[in-house]
């Protein structure tokens, strides 16, 4: 019996204490299953919203989505999932990605499949107590050195961000619980993937892949022209990313490179008009609850594990969420 599918908030590191305590408490209490912190650039570190809201909550789980391994130390990394760990009492995840435009601060992201294996490798000894040392090619840990407080538990599931074949192979390897694919609603990668998942799988003994999680954008509304208008704006800046990831969709280059030009000229409206429908509809969940539904039903068919629906969420983020997790959610419960 395969498990059921699952549905979690991506949440930007933008706000008050206050008012993550209140999208905590909505999300729980709407029947979401996850609650995930973005780590973006010059954003607020993810450890602070993420202890806020586990100490508003009970249920679900909670990680960053995602830490990267070339601005902060394994060591750093392993203190902070384990201090969340404790706050919300064993309800942490860990989650890890190359990241990206990193090159606006200097940071070169050489060997990044040996700086995220290594990074898992210190993390796991850290939080398990292992103080025997580690010796690799990118990070040393010299024997002794081990976290200076008791943790909740000797290892956290890991999810890793990844759009690439090699990287989901190494999930795979390193008996990742999940691998999320960021900025995409595209039913089309789904299988991409879980083949990239079971080749990486093969021959490690695990009695099943990592699950396949899928977030991207979100905006619900009853004003399902609005959400949209406002989706497209959103997807605007960072579209000319993440297209190119994609190998199961070709997005005309003239028009990233018009849409690009338009979001540097700062004309992100402009730019959003540029963007058809059905580009839309692969990099960004939007509209009203029936056609944000539509979308998670085809993502189902294709087997996605979980939908992420990241901010904004709504015109406004509160009205978005209740919409989510009244009118959509229970649309899937059992499926």
């Amino acid at each position: 019996m395969t498990a059921p599918i699952t549905f979690g908030l991506g949440i930007q590191s933008d706000k008050t204490a206050d008012a993550y305590a209140r999208l905590a408490v909505a999300g729980e209490e709407l029947g979401f299953d996850v609650l995930s912190v973005f780590s973006d650039l010059m954003y607020q570190p993810p450890i602070f919203p993420l202890t806020v809201m586990a100490r508003h909550t009970r249920r679900v789980r909670l990680g960053p989505a995602c830490l990267n391994p070339f601005s902060m130390h394994p060591y750093e990394i392993a203190g902070q999932i384990a201090a969340l760990d404790i706050a919300s009492d064993g309800r942490a995840y860990f989650g890890i990605a190359r990241g990206t435009w990193l090159d606006a601060v200097g940071v070169v992201q050489d060997r990044p499949l040996a700086h995220i294996r290594e990074t898992v490798e210190v993390v796991r000894r850290l939080l398990g107590g292992d103080d025997g040392g580690f010796e690799g090619e990118v990070f040393h840990l010299a024997p002794g050195a081990r976290l200076r407080f008791a943790t909740r538990r000797p290892e956290v599931p890991l999810l890793v961000g990844t759009w690439g074949r090699r990287l989901a192979g190494l999930a795979a390897r390193l008996d990742a619980a999940e691998v999320k694919v960021g900025g995409s609603a595209n039913p089309d990668f789904v299988p991409l993937m879980r083949n990239w998942l079971a080749d990486g799988a093969a021959g490690t003994g695990r009695p099943r892949a990592p699950r396949v999680v899928l977030g991207a954008v979100t905006v619900v509304d009853r004003d399902g022209v609005a959400a949209r208008a406002l989706a497209r704006r959103e997807v605007a800046m960072y579209l000319a990313v993440v297209a190119g990831f994609d190998p199961t969709l070709t997005v005309d280059p003239e028009l990233i490179a018009k849409v690009r030009a338009l979001v540097s000229a700062g004309d992100e409206s402009g730019a959003g008009l540029l963007i058809p429908d059905d580009v839309l509809d692969r990099f960004a969940f939007s509209g009203t609850p029936e056609q944000v539904a539509a979308q998670v039903e085809r993502l189902i068919a294709a087997g996605v594990d979980r939908v992420e629906f990241g901010t904004p969420h709504g015109l406004r983020e509160l009205d978005g969420i209740e919409l989510l997790g009244r009118e959509v959610l229970p649309r899937f419960r059992g499926a």
